[in-house]
């Protein structure tokens, strides 16, 4: 198992900005992932699991505990009949052109988000009417203490809009099994692509973020309402709202995470004036002197 101390986090988030972790463990095996989470339950350090870094923002501060990467020997991704079995640290994308290749449907509209499978169960990732609700058969995980593996069916996971029951047990999810449908291939692959056109066309990819910053306010779209507010294209230091689409928050070049905090609150605070809408940032925010962690991200 490799041991990093000082890592520099804005190396390891989409969003390409924030502070250091003090310690980075990227355990090989389930194995080591067991050790480490026993060693950090006897010692009451704080510690986070870290997937893809593409739903996290660290904090300039820092974050004063272990971040838990998992290595490459989790990223298998195998086909049985029409179940795909990914490894947690598996890419979505990999996992959803995998399944094409096999004719397998039902990845398509989560295609191109760019996190690991084991952070979309964490957060029930969604995109275009699609969500991992519908797919998860059976996910394998470790507790919290390291003590126990076991099997938790799709019900077991209390998954509901971006949750699941994992933000609150800190299990750490090691595979997940999927359930799909068998389809025509090139079906599938038009598909895919059809929904990878409506994202370049709509985000603004070709700048860092953490892909929609804001959940979803029931009965609004955050985009919308952020646009109404007046602050698209609103901007503090590196950090500003696209003005490609409302619903982003993008690095412009040089943003701290203070920056983009600080146009977090901004957003916050003028959507519940204009509004009185409370928005609540689907982006997990870690690190620094008020800390609230939660164990787990995509």
């Amino acid at each position: 198992m490799k041991i990093m101390h000082d890592v520099d986090m804005r190396e390891y988030t989409s969003f390409r900005a924030g502070g250091c972790a003090d310690t980075m463990a990227v355990p090989e095996s389930t194995e080591e992932l067991q050790e480490i989470l026993q060693k950090l339950q006897r010692s009451g350090e704080e510690y986070l699991l870290l997937g893809n870094g593409s739903n996290t923002i660290f904090r300039d501060e820092g974050y004063h505990g272990t971040v838990i990467h998992l290595g490459d020997a989790f990223s298998s991704i195998k086909v049985d009949g029409e179940r795909l079995i990914c490894g947690s640290a598996a890419l979505i994308s990999a996992a959803a052109h995998e399944a094409m290749e096999h004719g397998l449907s039902g990845m398509e509209p989560i295609s191109g988000i760019p996190g690991s499978i084991g952070g979309a169960v964490f957060m029930n990732a969604g995109a275009y009417g699609g969500e991992m609700k519908q797919l998860i058969e059976s996910v394998q995980v470790v507790s919290a203490d390291g003590q126990e593996i076991c099997t938790l069916s799709n019900e077991d996971l209390q998954l509901g809009y971006r949750m699941s029951r994992i933000q609150k047990t800190g299990e750490v999810v090691v595979s997940v099994t999927l359930k799909l449908t068998t389809a025509d291939r090139a079906d599938i692959l038009s598909a895919m692509q059809e929904f990878m056109q409506k994202r370049n066309s709509k985000q603004p990819l070709q700048y860092p973020s953490a892909g929609s910053f804001f959940k979803r306010p029931e009965g609004y779209f955050a985009g919308k309402l952020i646009q109404d507010a007046g602050l698209k294209g609103a901007s503090v230091g590196g950090a500003q709202i696209s003005a490609k689409h409302s619903g982003f928050m993008i690095n412009r070049g040089g943003a701290t995470a203070d920056d983009i905090l600080k146009l977090m609150h901004l957003v916050q605070n003028t959507v519940k004036d204009r509004f009185g809408v409370e928005m609540e940032p689907e982006v997990r925010i870690v690190g620094g002197p008020a800390e609230k962690n939660e164990k787990e991200g995509r």
